[in-house]
């Protein structure tokens, strides 16, 4: 027995929209030979997931929304890459959004401790611009040659600040000298490297 078929209002046969289809595995193998519309369809299946299990590893929810964006294009890319033998498809791509999500916590991690340690190295001594000048012309013969023209107190000064990492107030305890003395031995003797310095070049 014949269905009738549903035609339009202007009597042309109407096509009827397929259903949606929510399955991972068949829309991934659609994505693969080339589907957008099934990109579209796994897309809405799997952003939830990918998202809540990056949310988890990364925390910041900015950099987990960038990350599940990424996820999602790898798996556009790359999803000729998927087999279904060794295993579902929303278990592949949750791999996927797991390796991507360890990837971003460590190299934000790598960048917060190369800032840490740059700004350990600017902040651990009381550089000046003088102390910078001096710094760029370091060289050990000269400096050692140029150390030797200042005051006891002017190298004091220097050796304890510059060399032994000990604050103005802590060099002005182990010398029982005021800590302004200090500060201005300290660049006073610093100058007179610099100049000393500049003219050994």
């Amino acid at each position: 027995m014949e269905h009738g078929t549903e035609r339009d209002k202007d009597g042309t046969p109407s096509t009827p929209e397929p259903a949606a289809n929510s399955d991972p595995q068949e829309l991934l193998l659609a994505v693969a030979r080339g589907d957008e519309r099934a990109f579209s369809g796994l897309y809405d299946v799997v952003v939830g997931p990918v998202f809540g299990l990056v949310r988890r590893i990364v925390r910041d929810e900015a950099q987990s929304e960038e990350v599940t964006q990424e996820v999602l294009v790898e798996v556009w890319r790359n999803a000729t890459r998927f087999r279904a033998e060794r295993g579902s498809a929303l278990s592949w791509i949750m791999t996927l959004a797991h390796r991507q999500a360890v990837d971003r916590v460590r190299s934000s991690q790598a960048t917060a401790d190369r800032e840490t340690r740059t700004g350990r190295q600017q902040l651990g001594r009381p550089f000046d611009e003088v102390s910078e000048a001096v710094l760029s012309q370091f060289e050990q013969r000269q400096l050692r040659r140029c150390v030797s023209t200042l005051t006891d107190l002017q190298r004091e000064s220097v050796m304890l600040t510059y060399y032994r990492g000990y604050t103005y107030r802590e060099a002005a305890g182990l010398l029982e000298t005021p800590t302004a003395t200090i500060k201005t031995r300290l660049r006073d003797g610093l100058i007179r490297l610099r100049d000393c310095l500049g003219v050994s070049r």
